[in-house]
């Protein structure tokens, strides 16, 4: 009975040892300096960026704050510190990059397990791009019952794998035939039977309510909807519209019952109108819309998530596509820069989001360049990647911007972004709730497909 109390009383010291060394790690203050901070909510850059964390929070941050004696301090030199980038739409499970069709047949026989653990890789290097919040806006595989964005998002929540923050959508919501329909442009019955809501396919406003509440039962964070057709679907024009103005009714007000927002993947005019009128939170691409729509959206305060960097990449390997998706990709790429330039002009709100997937993960910083290009400021574009971006995804109060008591997701450019944009593709320094994930190089072979883009100051005809 004694050597058993002894070892007892042993191990409860070695226990409260460790505890104490665990307690004690977790609370370890860093201090991290750079030459400039962008806040995430001022106008101007901030010389002599300090910002002391502590566990997973930010507990100090200005130009003159006075630095913990018992402090790691990380000092970054002749860069800028930011809140952690966000993107509002990917497709963080897939890879649409590379040769369409040599994609479409192995569509047909890539087991949805192996595509999970390649979405472990995506992960990864999106998070060490700085991106530490993403969206996914769709993540399905033919004749799959399976949710991997779901099993992702649990997975980088539980620490198992590194990744990005995620808010996912399932597989999205879309009619029959139309740009969400998984055997559109296959040879009918080829998969057994026709998609249902399961499948995310609806028709009918209550099929469409009961899409979003499957979806929310499996773990949706965000309800999304295509609501008119694609460029990288073979079976429907990119401008129509796919859902009627009853559907699209039902689809906001039950998503909102649930307290989800609405993301609507909508190149046409019409379409965005009427997704608009209903009350969508964000309108993605957003390719046709007229002057005049865009006036609605700035009235009631709708974003929009241009995804410049999808139709950029797709122009910059047009021969890799069939001549159908050739010749939409032409058409949405050139209406789209008029559309955005109006949008800035009248003051929309805009979240950034890139459509990463279209292009290799990694690669989502290059929307900033096309921002600009298009123009829109670069505070401004830095803005729409961290606050706004926050704002529509409803974690504001978390994150977004550098301010005591917000998670620590902090990032690190080498110079002045607003001098050039282009160092935001050059992300050196990664923090995530407190927790540094890259200091230096990446720890792994990011996407490293160079993207010749297209000149964007005139439309691609």
């Amino acid at each position: 009975m004694r050597i058993a109390s002894r070892l007892y009383y042993s191990a409860a010291i070695v226990i409260l040892l460790f505890s104490g060394v665990a307690a004690s790690a977790a609370d370890q203050t860093i201090v991290l300096k750079a030459a400039r901070m962008f806040d995430g909510k001022s106008k101007s850059l901030i010389p002599n960026g300090v910002i002391v964390v502590q566990g997973d929070k930010i507990v100090d941050v200005g130009s003159n704050v006075a630095v913990p004696g018992d402090a790691k301090v990380i000092d970054l030199g002749d860069a800028t510190l930011s809140p952690g980038f966000m993107d509002a739409h990917t497709h963080l499970t897939l890879d649409f990059s590379g040769d369409f069709n040599k994609r479409r047949l192995e569509q047909l026989d890539l087991n949805v397990s192996e595509q999970a653990i390649r979405a472990v890789g995506y992960a990864r290097t999106t998070v060490e791009a700085g991106f530490t919040t993403v969206r996914d806006v769709g993540s399905r595989f033919v004749s799959s019952r399976e949710f991997v964005d779901v099993a992702l998002r649990n997975s980088i929540n539980k620490g198992v794998i590194v990744g990005p923050r995620m808010l996912v959508a399932t597989k999205g919501i879309g009619a029959t035939g139309g740009h969400f329909d998984p055997t559109g442009g296959f040879r009918d019955f080829l998969f057994g039977r026709e998609p249902d809501y399961t499948d995310g396919i609806a028709n009918g406003p209550d099929e469409v309510r009961k899409a979003v509440r499957f979806e929310v039962k499996n773990g949706a964070d965000v309800i999304k909807a295509a609501v008119s057709g694609g460029v990288l679907s073979l079976a429907d024009e990119v401008d129509t519209p796919q859902f009627t103005p009853a559907e699209m009714a039902a689809l906001v007000d039950e998503s909102h019952r649930l307290r989800k927002k609405v993301a609507v993947h909508c190149h046409g005019d019409q379409a965005a109108r009427e997704a608009i009128e209903a009350g969508v939170d964000s309108i993605e691409h957003g390719s046709f819309m007229k002057p005049q729509t865009v006036a609605l959206m700035k009235q009631k305060g709708t974003f929009l998530t241009p995804t410049l960097m999808a139709s950029e990449y797709i122009m910059s390997k047009i021969d890799r596509y069939p001549p159908t998706l050739q010749a939409k990709a032409r058409e949405a790429t050139a209406a789209r820069s008029e559309m955005f330039r109006n949008a800035v002009k009248m003051g929309v709100r805009i979240s950034f989001g890139t459509d990463a997937a279209v292009f290799p993960h990694g690669q989502n910083a290059k929307e900033f360049a096309l921002m600009m290009g298009l123009g829109m400021a670069a505070i401004d574009a830095l803005k729409s990647a961290t606050s706004n971006d926050a704002e529509l995804l409803s974690i504001a109060q978390k994150v977004g911007t550098l301010e005591k008591g917000k998670l620590a997701d902090i990032i690190a450019m080498p110079g002045d972004p607003i001098a050039d944009i282009t160092v935001t593709e050059r992300v050196s320094f990664v923090m995530k709730e407190g927790k540094i994930i890259r200091n230096g190089p990446p720890s792994m072979q990011t996407a490293a497909e160079s993207t010749n883009l297209t000149d964007i100051a005139a439309p691609v005809d």
